[in-house]
């Protein structure tokens, strides 16, 4: 699309309002809004300004200044906005050398998907996300210097308090067997089907929803694989679409990763394949069905697995969810089938068009453009220096010995602990300027400084339980 055409959809459909949307670090999206009097052609080319020492992470006080450029690709009718709204997701760029900003996470992908092309090893690498999330009916937070705690309630939780005013009918699912009941013991599935419907009306593909594993409303919605950036783009549509229904039918979702204990977490097992001019290139005669390419992407996946959680798996709670017991894949292994493994090749399918790698530790609370990235330059490190993945390890992880699992790696314990890996092992992001020195060392200082050291600062409730009367 050019501006022009979008101008002339602007006029056909009625657009009174122009929503411009853009991501900040850790991955949340921000707005702005322009009545559409004030758009025309020139917006695209000059932008619109807004304060970047606003937004977490980025620009300090005295060179705040910065500039939004949509991208006249992305346009899509807002489905939530009152009055009818064009959303249009936006680079950020600097506005006195009008370069792109190299903190802007979709800048970021745009030089993954750049740097693969310029390699020749492919030009398109398709990511398929599978986001869990839960939906709550209320949820109660806060912290002092002399107190914390936390209250979450569901009507499907199995430890719902009724609070709500709703009577408890029994249809609940329990801890760990929540995956793929029937109504009415899952109560939301017209819930999920609101927001399939929504996202199928911003231009998402959704292959299917279903319930999780976990109680209370754990939920999944796939969507179909996509172009990096483009898949980028439908993971904050996605969030944005989930918390907008839930919002308006009276209930709250979440992509915190472990906000139940003694239950599932929520995962985000993201699906990759690198394609060459319309040909699959993951395809061959190695193992599972895989070419020497693919095993190549899962060794420099598996070596430089403890730096990615930094990216993909960005939160101290995102520990919470990385421990055995829970279907976790906290095993640096790869397997066929093996969902216990952190890397599986797929066999639902003998296509080669279907060959692909699920990478199964990232979860939802990531930045989708630079976990994307992140796994793109880790597969490709892989594959320019031919690393061997090593054997696959086909049983079941969960039930072996601890004699067994000796020399079986494992996922960082502590967002520190994947901070501390991602600063000892970083070079492969570096390649083609896709993260440079200072997205990196902003990023380990701001997660270090305004959420490891902020939580590791605070007593922790259940320390009550054990300490108190020591």
């Amino acid at each position: 699309m050019t501006p022009k055409e979008v101008l002339a959809y602007v006029n056909e459909q009625g657009v009174q309002m122009i929503d411009f949307r853009f991501s900040d670090f850790p991955g949340l999206w921000h707005h702005l809004s322009i009545p559409v009097t004030e758009f025309d052609e020139s917006t695209f080319e000059d932008g619109v300004g807004f304060d970047g020492s606003s937004l977490r992470g980025w620009l300090p006080i005295n060179a705040s200044d910065m500039l939004v450029i949509p991208d006249p690709e992305s346009f899509m009718l807002d489905p939530f906005a009152k009055s009818p709204t064009l959303n249009l997701i936006c680079n950020v760029v600097d506005p006195v050398t009008k370069e792109k900003y190299p903190r802007d996470p979709r800048y970021i992908a745009q030089k993954a998907e750049d740097y693969l092309r310029f390699t020749g090893i492919g030009d398109t690498a398709f990511f398929g996300p599978e986001p869990e999330f839960f939906i709550f009916d209320d949820v109660r937070f806060d912290f002092g210097a002399n107190f914390g705690f936390y209250d979450i309630d569901s009507n499907e939780g199995i430890w719902n308090s009724g609070r709500n005013d709703i009577q408890n009918l029994g249809y609940r699912p329990r801890h760990k067997e929540g995956y793929f009941p029937v109504p009415p013991t899952d109560s939301q599935n017209d819930l999920r089907t609101d927001m399939v419907l929504a996202m199928q009306r911003v231009g998402i593909q959704v292959e299917c929803q279903h319930h999780e594993v976990a109680t209370a409303g754990q939920a999944e919605i796939d969507i179909r694989f996509a172009p990096l950036a483009s898949m980028g783009d439908q993971l904050m549509w996605f969030k944005y679409i989930i918390k907008n229904v839930a919002w308006k039918n009276g209930k709250t979702a979440t992509f915190m990763p472990k906000p139940i204990f003694g239950d599932n977490g929520s995962g985000m097992h993201t699906h990759l394949s690198i394609w060459k001019d319309n040909e699959p290139l993951f395809a061959g005669d190695r193992y599972a069905g895989l070419s020497d390419m693919a095993m190549n992407a899962l060794g420099g996946i598996m070596k430089h697995a403890a730096a990615l959680c930094a990216i993909t798996n960005p939160t101290t709670n995102s520990y919470k969810r990385l421990v055995p017991g829970y279907e976790a894949p906290v095993n640096l292994a790869y397997s066929s089938r093996n969902r216990s493994a952190a890397l599986r090749i797929p066999m639902f399918s003998s296509s080669p068009k279907a060959k692909r790698i699920e990478i199964r530790f990232p979860d939802p609370s990531c930045n989708g453009y630079m976990a994307f990235s992140a796994m793109l330059m880790a597969a490709l490190d892989g594959i320019e220096n031919k690393i061997d993945p090593g054997e696959p390890l086909d049983k079941d992880i969960y039930s072996l010995s601890p004699e067994e699992l000796k020399g079986v790696p494992s996922t960082p314990a502590s967002l520190e602990e994947a901070l501390d890996a991602l600063e000892k092992d970083h070079e492969f992001l570096l390649k083609g300027d896709v993260f440079t020195e200072d997205v990196l060392e902003a990023w380990m200082e701001y997660k270090r400084v305004h959420e490891a050291d902020e939580v590791r600062l605070r007593p922790h409730p259940y320390e009550f339980m054990l300490y108190y009367d020591i």
